[in-house]
């Protein structure tokens, strides 16, 4: 599978692993590997259904209608996809693991090449690996020691596809304030130019914070809840990255004139639009080793799409919404979300007299929960019937 990995360091990479929540740049030898994924997070509730399920196998009407017999694992496949071939709601992964948790001890570490047998008893069905040992791999491949930005293809397996939403991780930013009005700035561009692209030099003023990286947004679009009006948040418009150059300096006048000021010097490093004078800038964050383990909300959820992300008033599957809930509502990357279609009005003229109503709202698509902040989160659109607007409504699963 393709995923993009934004600056990544690779040390050495043993294994190419197969993981089941997400996928890891993992450095050292294959226990350093293998002690990495083992501390990807599994609940205690995760923990618990597994454990159950294990003793008794799946119940036959909690399978997938045409679940196979069997399935080899590909590169490309995901934890999603692969969940929705033997059971009938993807996000129920536990069970899934727990059909064989002696051989899967670990939903981390699922390898290319491992057959994944199922096996029907007594109104139960059990999941075995039918080709050796889980969490063997059947190759192995080294990487160079260096720091590098591109997309990688090592077969690993995500639970989602992990290259839909990779160019979010960074570029979808919510900020509590308005807090960019202070940050540095872009003042101007090299040759007196108008706008700047990949390559070209921008001059920059403000408190750089020892950072070197840089991203670039323009002015902050607020976020505001589609029922209260409330602002939630800010969201800023990226524009793209910057790279500092060379520091600036204040060069103090001769005979007690003015002093004159030399704005630092960066790079713009990639541009998803055009930079322009005014954009402002805010630090790379470290990127973080992300787990994303599907599954439902552990208590009761309705909210609201508050918007598409980008200039877009639908989406479809693989788009990208912000919705109204965030940290404090007890919302989690991983989170699966159902997408409410409401109900349309209409007459019933069956009666003695025609009365308006209106029918029942209908589940049509799924949202995947992959980033969160205080009080909005960013979700992935995995499938959908029609198209999402600002305002509709979603639940847990």
């Amino acid at each position: 599978m393709t995923t993009r990995i934004r600056r990544h360091v690779a040390l050495g990479l043993r294994h190419t692993a197969v993981h089941g929540l997400c996928l890891l740049a993992l450095g050292g030898a294959t226990t350093a590997a293998l002690a990495q994924a083992s501390r990807l997070p599994i609940t205690n509730e995760m923990r618990s259904t597994a454990e159950r399920v294990a003793q008794a196998g799946v119940p036959l009407e909690d399978l997938a209608p045409n679940a196979p017999d069997s399935h080899t694992v590909q590169p490309g496949d995901t934890l999603w996809a692969i969940s929705g071939l033997f059971l009938k709601t993807p996000w129920r992964w536990p069970e899934l693991w727990g059909m064989n948790l002696q051989q899967i001890r670990n939903p981390h570490l699922i390898y290319p090449g491992q057959v994944l047998v199922l096996e029907k008893l007594d109104g139960r069905a059990t999941l075995r690996v039918a080709n050796g040992e889980a969490g063997v791999p059947t190759n192995t491949v080294r990487l160079s020691p260096r720091v590098r930005s591109e997309l990688l293809d090592n077969g690993a397996i995500a639970a989602i596809p992990l290259n839909l939403i990779g160019p979010f991780l960074n570029e979808a930013v919510v900020f509590n304030t308005n807090e960019l009005d202070t940050a540095p700035r872009i003042v101007a561009a090299q040759e007196d130019r108008v706008m700047m692209g990949r390559g070209d030099t921008a001059y920059v003023r403000g408190d750089l914070g020892g950072a070197r990286d840089f991203r670039i947004f323009r002015q902050l679009v607020p976020l505001r809840d589609p029922i209260t009006r409330e602002v939630l948040g800010f969201e800023g418009r990226y524009v793209g990255t910057a790279e500092f150059t060379r520091a600036g300096e204040t060069q103090l006048a001769s005979a007690g004139g003015a002093g004159v000021v030399v704005p630092d010097t960066f790079r713009i490093s990639s541009a998803r639009m055009e930079a322009q004078v005014g954009d402002r800038l805010s630090p790379v964050p470290m990127q973080e080793l992300v787990a994303y383990v599907p599954r439902p909300p552990a208590s009761p959820v309705d909210g609201r799409i508050v918007a598409i992300y980008g200039d877009g008033l639908r989406a479809g599957q693989n788009q990208v919404v912000s919705i109204n809930k965030g940290a404090r509502d007890g919302m989690e990357r991983g989170h699966v979300l159902a997408l409410w279609r409401a109900g349309a009005a209409a007459v019933d003229t069956t009666g003695p007299t025609r009365q308006n109503i209106r029918l029942p709202d209908e589940k049509h698509g799924m949202l995947f929960v992959f980033r969160t902040f205080e009080r909005v989160s960013y979700a992935l659109i995995l499938n959908v019937q029609e198209p999402v607007r600002a305002g509709d409504r979603f639940t847990q699963p």
